[in-house]
């Protein structure tokens, strides 16, 4: 901020304010009246009731109140600093306070003339004032007019001795209301009051019930209203009863604003209404200069940091609760949080919004006048510059550069958000297509097309001809034709391979009706370009793609570049997102496990994205995807518990061991999860309980909910695989395990134990069950009869798995990946109890050169293995990416880098087996 002046140390007086001059003049003798500090509800009671006692009526001593709240509020605004936040937070306190007070007036008369409105259960039906915008996000300003929707319940009639209907009675009300808040009399007005909010504006009814509210939202609600619904709340009555009433209001309004997927779509409606506003701004300018320099609605204005928030929060908040807040400050604290928006963004945002509210309040302490544009008059000008600490004279005036700096930064955000980053552009076509000129072209027009590259045009005429897209709005056909056209100029200009733009193509087809995918990536041309480059480099990210389409809005994330998966951050973040779908009863099964979907699946394309850019290593890829199936089922616990009738303690003790992959943190993309369930409770029922648990838990991690699926779940690694019990104690476990009793574990057990691990759950269980685990792996056994039941083991597998002849399988061919890991198995179990370093579950690679370290296998051959092992790994996991086979001509080893890792695998079995 500009440092103060020496100009502008000359203090500021609230005096100065011709209103406060006139409340001085005309109130002296009730001023006192009005306790020192900041005003809040009981003050402004007490000061009403004081006033009433007076003599004056209700609607008399509203409006002296409302005058000497003002009045201190000048006072500690301009001669005291008050924050920003104190000013707003008593203006709404007293909008709140004296609606309720008139409201309730306005009942007690209403009622004595036509008695209560009931409805057919004989049930009195609430009445809700809804105070919208700065009222509904307890920002309100000094000389604001307050927008209010007034809803009823239900219908009915009311019960006196001239019964009208509900409708009529509340029709009723609100004019009551009007004349206590709004009407001008000799002592002024409490607020000015604007309906034009509600349902079907100045031409619908001023009040309207809950059903005739719902049937607007569903067929004639529009864009924009949304936004002004955003920082709706009830404001009167707020007794708790009123209160939990309203809930069923807000269960309407919530999925009205915000809807459950990512909503690009309300970009265009936000512009439109944008451009309204500037356009009646200029129109209001229009032969009158001074009005050019409004604070609140000229560009890089108020309002303009309030779309900014609001349309974030619109687009995303369906999905990202923690988002959802009526205050625009903690709003932009809360983006930032989420990543929607860079820290000092936000922060120059909030520094901005709270000077621009600072200037709007001193230009209306002036006359309390509902006006937001500078004063011409220099005097004032100083006036209101000095009260900020800052100079405004005739040769310089600190306070315009400060608007000046704080208005470019604002118009620079807004139109980076609503063009993406670059100013509106005159002249373009609309579709990307560069040479076509004119106006723009659906994507089915026949003179579009041929301007396509050949083959581009060919699998773009295959969907574009269809009955499903000729029947589409022209406007969805435009959009369709931009997306085709930018890739078609990105081929052109060698940004993008013509098989990216193809597959880009066909990924669309499955989109056609799926709109607000397609409009993000309209509004979004670098989410776009990206996503071109993603696709030319590999063909599985198409395939995940078309599973979940949600994801390419993590293409918009500068976090895919900088930042690894961090596990207890996404536990963290998961639990700050339950808080808030319980904050706003929400917190449903539906929207948890569609939350566990959505973040799963945005964490693993993000792994993807930085793995097919090259970013990261096979090892750092199977790393991460192993460290987020670990804190998904972390979380999958945490919430299925809660919601579990048996739960009878705060948190089970419950560990989920992790087999296989997983248990090898060599997880990739889609990988079942081998996990085995194991609990240590001592309550009478706890097999009941942790049997009921897990099944609860499987179905959360393996059911199909309109986000997706999950995980694959295999549980035959438990003891007495399939036919054994779901989930097992601790001690049965280990009894199992280490041979006690008539019920044994297989030595193909024990190779499988050899990498399991603690990965969810309770985590002092962990440390129990690593003991178990390393009680096994160090028994004393005989080498000659494991090493023939390792072989045999291998034999049955490979058995299981042919590979036509002449062809190498990275994975089950001799020389393959599972003959390193057999052949470890083979030496950890023999060798564990003389050589503690077999025991860490480190990784086949690791452990390889362990064993070689330890002199268990002949020099080179394990380091020679572990390398071999790393590149067969990348070589399928590179297959897989691409939708390849992972087996090879024998004759193409060499060619393909193979024929060496081959042979040094080879080296290691005949090292261990002979």
């Amino acid at each position: 901020m500009t440092e103060a002046s020496p100009f502008a140390m000359l203090p500021a007086s609230a005096e100065h304010s011709r209103f406060v001059q006139r409340i001085r003049r005309r109130y002296a003798a009730e001023l006192p009246l009005l306790p020192a500090g900041l005003p809040g509800r009981s003050e402004i009671e007490a000061l009403v009731s004081t006033l009433q006692v007076g003599g004056r009526t209700l609607a008399s001593a509203l409006r002296v109140a409302r005058h000497l709240v003002l009045e201190r509020l000048a006072v500690l605004d301009i001669e005291q600093a008050a924050p920003v936040k104190d000013i707003t937070e008593v203006m709404t306190t007293l909008a709140e306070t004296t609606l309720c007070l008139a409201l309730e007036q306005a009942r007690r008369e209403q009622d004595a003339v036509n008695g209560v409105p009931r409805n057919g259960n004989g049930e009195r039906i609430e009445f809700w004032v809804v105070g919208m915008g700065k009222l509904g996000g307890r920002e309100l300003n000094v000389s604001s007019d307050i927008d209010l929707i007034y809803v009823y319940d239900d219908d009915g009639q009311t019960d006196g001795p001239a019964p009208i209907s509900a409708h009529e009675y509340f029709a009723l009300l609100a004019r009551k209301l009007y004349a206590l808040i709004g009407e001008v009399t000799e002592d002024g007005q409490v607020f000015r009051v604007d309906l034009a909010l509600r349902p079907n504006g100045n031409s619908g009814p001023p009040a309207v019930s809950l059903a005739m509210l719902e049937e607007y939202f569903l067929v004639q609600g529009r864009e924009w209203e949304r936004f002004a619904w955003l920082k709706s709340r009830v404001v009167a009555p707020l007794d708790a009863p009123a209160l939990q009433r309203a809930q069923y209001l807000r269960q309407l309004v919530t999925p009205f604003v915000y809807r459950r997927y990512l909503d690009y779509g309300v970009f265009e409606g936000l512009r439109q209404l944008h451009r309204k506003i500037r356009d009646e701004a200029s129109k209001r300018a229009a032969g009158r200069p001074e009005r050019a320099n409004d604070v609140k609605l000229s560009r890089g204005g108020i309002r303009e940091i309030e779309f900014i928030v609001q349309l974030l929060q619109v687009v995303r908040g369906g999905q990202f609760p923690e988002i959802r807040t009526r205050s625009t400050v903690k709003a932009l604290r809360s983006l930032a949080a989420r990543g929607l928006m860079k820290p000092a963004t936000a922060e120059g945002l909030a520094e901005g919004y709270r000077f621009l509210r600072q200037v709007e309040h001193r230009i209306q302490y002036l006359d309390d006048q509902q006006t937001h544009a500078l004063p011409g008059n220099d005097e004032d000008l100083g006036w209101i510059a000095r009260s900020l600490k800052l100079a405004c004279r005739a040769d310089t005036c600190e306070l315009l550069d400060r608007l000046c700096e704080v208005r470019e930064l604002v118009a620079t955000e807004f139109d980076a958000l609503l063009h993406d980053g670059q100013a509106p552009q005159a002249g373009s076509s609309g579709n990307g297509c560069k040479s076509c000129g004119g106006p723009p072209l659906p994507v089915d027009s026949e003179e579009f097309l041929e301007r396509l590259p050949a083959e581009l045009a060919e699998s773009v005429r295959r969907w574009a001809k269809q009955p499903r897209v000729q029947h589409l709005r022209e406007e969805s056909r435009l959009r369709l034709a931009k997306l085709v056209g930018r890739a078609a100029a990105a081929v052109k200009e060698g940004k993008s391979t013509l098989d990216a733009a193809i597959r880009f193509v066909d990924w669309i087809e499955p989109l056609l009706r799926r709109e607000s995918y397609l409009a993000l990536l309209v509004e979004r041309p670098a989410v776009q370009a990206r996503l071109l480059s993603l696709l030319g480099l590999a063909r599985w990210p198409m395939r995940y793609l078309m599973l979940h389409p949600g994801v390419i809005d993590e293409l918009a994330d500068n976090r895919l570049l900088n930042q690894r998966f961090d596990g207890a951050a996404f536990v963290a973040e998961l639990e700050e997102r339950h808080a808030a779908w319980a904050r706003h009863g929400e917190a449903d099964e539906e929207a948890l496990l569609d939350t566990l979907r959505r973040s799963h699946h945005a964490e693993v394309f993000r792994t993807l994205v930085r793995d097919v850019e090259s970013q990261i290593t096979v090892e750092e890829v199977a790393d991460e995807l192993s460290a987020l199936a670990d804190a998904t089922l972390q979380c999958a616990i945490n919430w299925s518990w809660a919601r579990l009738k048996q739960a009878h303690r705060p948190a089970p003790r419950l560990a989920v061991i992790a087999y296989g992959k997983l248990g090898g943190k060599e997880l990739g993309y889609g990988g079942d999860l081998d996990v085995v369930f194991l609990f240590d409770d001592d309550d009478e029922n706890a097999h009941e309980i942790y049997g009921a648990f897990v099944r609860k838990l499987i179905t959360w991690l393996t059911i199909r909910t309109s986000a997706g699926e999950l995980f694959d779940i295999d549980t035959a690694l438990r003891p007495n695989g399939n036919s054994g019990l779901l989930v097992t104690s601790v001690s049965s476990f280990e009894n199992y395990q280490q041979g006690r009793g008539g019920n044994t574990a297989w030595t193909w057990e024990h190779q499988a134990i050899t990498r399991a691990r603690f990965c969810a759950g309770d985590p002092a269980l962990a440390e129990r069950f690593e003991s178990v685990r390393r009680a096994v792996l160090t028994a004393p056994r005989d080498h000659a009869a494991l090493k023939s039941e390792v072989q045999a083991m291998r034999e049955k597998v490979r058995s299981a798995r042919p590979v036509r002849a002449g062809l190498f399988d990275v994975k089950h061919s001799p020389g393959g990946m599972m003959d390193a890991e057999f052949a470890l198995q083979y030496l950890v179990l023999a060798e564990a109890g003389q050589h503690a370093e077999l025991l860490d579950n480190k990784g086949a690679i690791a452990l390889l050169q362990r064993a070689e370290d330890a002199g268990l296998l002949p020099a080179g051959v394990g380091s020679a293995a572990a390398d071999a092992y790393r590149e067969l790994r990348r070589a399928q996991h590179k297959a897989r990416l691409d939708e390849q086979p992972t087996q090879v001509d024998e004759a193409a080893l060499a060619d393909k880098g193979l024929a060496v890792p081959r042979e040094a695998v080879l080296a290691l079995w005949r090292a261990v087996f002979g």
